[in-house]
């Protein structure tokens, strides 16, 4: 007996298959990946974003360096101020950008593009991942062009300073990416993230010590200081890059005494390892906020 469509002379139009990949780890660490290679995508298209976020360190670097250098000349024992704000630019290159990186979150949920990532069949965790790993990515990319300046200021290309360097900057990037994703969790506007962001993340920058030696602080500042997370990565970016001047031991022990701990000086990978174990738990805390949002 012939089918209805054999007698009727028409062909059933065939239906393409659809192969939806079931959740799992692969799918979560393609997941990451692409979140990842989009990040650096939307980064590499905006010329503007990129030259921007350079703007400001080159200002605190050359305008605010040279022009406060003479009044500061008795405290930096002979040292450029330049060359001393020098780290804290390094740091405040991919602080800016770890931020706008997290904005993203925001600018993805006001234009809809969000949720459609979260009705992908891969956790939530995977999308926040890539999001932070790009946003370190983006950062340490920003962190380069200021470490290819540092001949500009008197500070030697020493291979293990720039390694070392660009260590502690992806690290603290992916601190405050991990921070900016986590309070960009819960907002559906831009303006109340940025608003937010600069009321955090500038005076943390300005208590790290990026424009100010840590050692005989007032006590007040002090203990504001040792409880900021930037310090902890700024302080190890300092040390390597005086570890490689030619600068007197009174110039080095006034400008870059490192961190103390009830007289303790911690060395400069338990400092790393602070700022690596902050971005984990920042991490996890954005993971669970992101996982109840929407």
């Amino acid at each position: 007996m012939e089918s209805s469509s054999a007698v009727t002379g028409t062909t059933q139009p065939r239906v393409a298959r659809v192969r939806v990949p079931g959740a799992g780890i692969r799918s979560d660490l393609r997941a990451v990946r692409v979140v990842w290679q989009r990040e650096l995508i939307r980064f590499s298209r905006d010329r503007a974003r990129m030259i921007t976020s350079l703007v400001q360190p080159v200002l605190f670097l050359f305008v605010l360096g040279t022009g406060l250098s003479r009044l500061a000349s008795a405290g930096t024992h002979g040292v450029n101020l330049r060359t001393f704000v020098y780290p804290g630019v390094l740091a405040m290159a991919v602080l800016f950008t770890a931020m706008f990186s997290a904005a993203s979150i925001v600018w993805d949920r006001e234009f809809g593009f969000l949720r459609e990532m979260l009705v992908a069949p891969v956790s939530r965790g995977a999308i926040v991942v890539g999001k932070c790993l790009g946003g370190s990515t983006v950062a340490g990319f920003q962190g380069v062009i200021m470490i290819a300046i540092a001949g500009l200021v008197g500070v030697p290309y020493a291979p293990v300073m720039i390694l070392e360097v660009l260590v502690l900057q992806l690290l603290l990037a992916f601190a405050l990416t991990a921070f900016g994703v986590m309070m960009a969790a819960r907002m559906s506007q831009m303006q109340s993230f940025m608003a937010l962001m600069q009321m955090v993340i500038m005076p943390l920058f300005f208590i790290s010590g990026a424009l100010f030696p840590v050692s005989g602080l007032p006590t007040w500042l002090s203990v504001l200081n040792r409880i900021d997370p930037i310090t902890y990565a700024v302080d190890p970016i300092r040390r390597a890059v005086f570890a490689h001047l030619d600068v007197s031991a009174a110039a080095r022990h006034a400008l870059a005494p490192g961190v103390t701990w009830w007289g303790w000086h911690l060395p400069g990978v338990f400092e790393a390892a602070i700022v690596a174990l902050i971005g984990i738990c920042l991490l996890g805390v954005g993971i669970a906020r992101f996982s109840r949002a929407e």
